[in-house]
């Protein structure tokens, strides 16, 4: 090889990748460059010795999916096509250097038996399961070998937020990197940037601060609510409904009322560990006098005559199988659901209730979690009779 230098210039907080650790750990928002930094740092050593470094993330379908193409631009941009072969899945150094691109989901017995990886580069760490963490790691064997990880991070229960962010490894550098890290940063790219953080200030948080995900398209809720002071004087029909803790859940009671197409949420009380005497008590938070109407869960129906013999009115709300997609569609079919800033727990679980999301592929399922639910679930409960069931009718024709 001829003695030509090649400047690269990578943001400083990237500067950790000179020091020796096991595991390099690189997080944070959109426009940051990690991939960038990674990929020039990654293409540097491979000039420098003969090593074996291996790409990879959770799902790779084809080489396309890979930072392949990100190697081919840079060695294109720094002129040094001479001393690099780009092969159909690989690419070869003329000093013996090759990187390997391979995706874990579906490869991973293939990754278990590559041998002599000196680096590893996980792209994407976010999307990585458990299990494919726990077979790749004790692959990288050989001495003085690293890993390398970057991500966006997304949920606070992903395996290497765990492994690396909530409970890191000593022989770890953690560096959270952003887009104001980045003296590289496009102008085309912060305009997008200001844009976002000037309209879903929440969402700005997560795609370029790097922040965990807490609002998303899987918000159930996300743009039905508000939270706002209001006055209640006046309103002479209120709905109560109940939901009863089971275990360590919370028992609630909701007080709504509805005017003008709005769905108005005016008192909440909200309790753990609620003795079967006391849970009038917490009725009595809400309501003002035991001759309101309380529509409470119906798989407690013993509860439900207990309190009923106190002199309370209170009945067993209605359930069907779908009643609580239909519950959500109800509740997300007025104009807005105004929440009292006094109602705090009901203002969280309107934040959080959320979608299962299939962390494979991103997607949105319409499947509920059961959770960050129990002040909705009486919600649901008080709107009863108001919800209606669906019904599909299949019209066979004459016959």
């Amino acid at each position: 090889m001829s003695n030509q230098k090649i400047r690269i210039e990578v943001p400083h907080k990237f500067s950790g990748l000179l020091d020796d650790y096991r595991y390099y750990v690189y997080y944070g928002g959109r426009g940051s460059a990690k991939s960038w930094a990674v990929a020039q740092y990654l293409l540097c050593k491979s000039l420098q010795s003969q090593i074996k470094i291996l790409c990879t993330r959770e799902l790779q379908n084809s080489i396309l999916e890979s930072v392949y193409s990100l190697f081919k631009g840079l060695i294109v941009r720094y002129g040094i096509e001479q001393y690099f072969s780009t092969k159909l899945a690989s690419i070869e150094c003329i000093n013996g250097s090759s990187f390997i691109f391979k995706g874990l989901a579906h490869n991973i017995e293939s990754v278990k038996s590559t041998e002599g990886i000196d680096i590893c580069w996980i792209e994407e760490a976010d999307k990585v399961s458990q299990n494919s963490w726990d077979i790749l790691i004790p692959t990288i064997r050989k001495n003085n070998s690293k890993i390398i990880a970057t991500f966006n991070p997304t949920f606070d229960d992903d395996p290497v937020y765990t492994m690396f962010i909530v409970n890191p490894p000593p022989d770890a550098i953690v560096q959270k990197v952003n887009y104001n890290d980045n003296p590289h940063f496009p102008d085309v790219l912060r305009k997008e940037m200001e844009h976002m953080k000037a309209t879903d200030y929440e969402k700005y948080l997560h795609v370029w601060e790097g922040d965990l995900r807490t609002i998303s398209d899987a918000q159930i809720f996300k743009g039905k609510y508000v939270v706002q002071d209001f006055s209640s004087e006046g309103v002479e029909s209120f709905r109560i409904g109940m939901d009863f803790g089971f275990s360590k859940d919370p028992s609630t009671v909701i007080r709504c009322f509805i005017r003008s197409g709005n769905l108005y949420i005016d008192r909440e009380a909200y309790g753990h560990g609620i003795e079967l005497p006391d849970l009038a008590h917490l009725i009595n938070k809400v309501v003002p006098n035991r001759f309101y109407k309380v529509r409470a869960d119906c798989a407690r129906p013993e509860t439900i005559s207990f309190i009923k013999g106190m002199g309370y009115q209170i009945e067993g709300a209605k359930k069907w199988s779908g009643s609580v997609e239909d519950g959500i569609e109800y509740i997300r079919s007025f104009h807005s659901v105004v929440i009292h800033p006094s109602c705090v727990h009901t203002i969280t679980e309107f934040k959080r209730y959320s979608f299962k999301i299939d962390k494979r592929t991103n997607e949105v399922l319409p499947i509920p979690i059961d959770d960050f639910n129990h002040c909705i679930d009486a919600l649901r409960y008080g709107l009863d009779d108001l919800i209606k069931k669906k019904v599909t009718i299949y019209d066979t024709g004459v016959l």
